[in-house]
């Protein structure tokens, strides 16, 4: 059954990466960003992280957290958030991914033929009470954060 807007959205407790748990459920109370993404410091997926760190301001000052969740572990997502400033928390869905697939966002991929399980570029506005806000399935990932805000009238 296909998510939807207006849904309660999947809870999930995950390692950020410093390895500490982090639940959705903790962050009840506030807008919550959740966007997957196939691997840490890839072309696509360092311009879309470098878009919600450019925009980074505009979330904080709306009181807006901002989770990425990728199947990298956590010393692959230090490496990353180091390497490009990233402020916010980046998550671990280790294999099979079960976090990813409750948001029916993992799956069978194809890449120059090849057919594989993997992460899909898919991202979530979660409102203050838990519910989905906004599912975004065809994301550009250099101006997804963009995207967000101006649809949030926060732009």
């Amino acid at each position: 059954m296909a998510l939807a807007i207006g849904d309660a959205a999947p809870d999930f407790t995950l390692p950020d990466q410093n390895g500490t748990p982090v639940s959705l459920q903790s962050l009840r109370g506030q807008r919550v960003v959740v966007y997957f993404y196939p691997k840490d410091d890839t072309p696509g997926c360092t311009k879309e992280a470098c878009n919600f760190r450019d925009q980074w301001s505009a979330f904080a000052d709306h009181g807006i957290a901002v989770l990425g969740i990728s199947k990298d572990g956590a010393a692959s997502h230090a490496k990353f958030i180091a390497k490009y400033t990233l402020p916010f928390t980046l998550l671990s869905d280790a294999e099979p991914c079960p976090v990813a697939t409750a948001y029916e966002s993992y799956g069978l991929k194809t890449f120059m033929g090849r057919e594989y399980m993997g992460m899909m570029r898919h991202t979530f506005v979660i409102d203050a009470e838990g519910k989905l806000e906004r599912i975004y399935t065809k994301v550009k990932a250099d101006s997804m954060a963009d995207t967000i805000l101006s649809d949030l009238g926060l732009a």
